[in-house]
């Protein structure tokens, strides 16, 4: 995926307005970041604040208004269609999920919970908005 927006009439790179799942997350805090401070795009970052979320990993941008934090459960097919109807994404990318090997075996169902049907329900949620969206041929 090109971090670049989409061109205008004139051939400008236009900021994107992209949906972060996991944000939060080592891998997820470096990429928004990227995205706000480097690129310039607007960010919605849908995160629950587990137990690896850093939310401090991005102060730097806490208070951009290109970013705002939206708390919540991958899992909460609500939430998720609410959140990508009001912001109205150009690009979703999905980086939550349950990684820690150790809480796997201490906690499977959590992992398949957040893994498998919050993934599910991402999905599913995108293709919902996707399908929703007016598409030139």
């Amino acid at each position: 995926m090109s971090t670049e927006g989409s061109p205008d009439e004139h051939g400008v790179d236009l900021p994107m307005r992209i949906l972060v799942t996991g944000g939060c997350g080592f891998i997820g805090s470096a990429f928004v970041r990227m995205l706000v401070r480097e690129h310039g795009h607007e960010v919605v970052n849908i995160d629950k604040l587990t137990y690896a979320a850093s939310p401090e990993a991005l102060e730097s941008v806490a208070s951009d208004p290109r970013y705002r934090l939206v708390r919540a459960d991958i899992c909460d097919r609500a939430t998720v269609e609410a959140t990508l109807a009001g912001f109205g994404p150009d690009a979703v990318v999905h980086l939550a999920a349950e990684s820690h090997v150790d809480r796997s075996i201490d906690a499977p169902e959590a992992f398949v919970t957040t893994n498998v049907l919050g993934t599910c329900t991402m999905l599913d949620a995108a293709l919902g908005y996707w399908r929703g969206l007016v598409h030139e041929l």
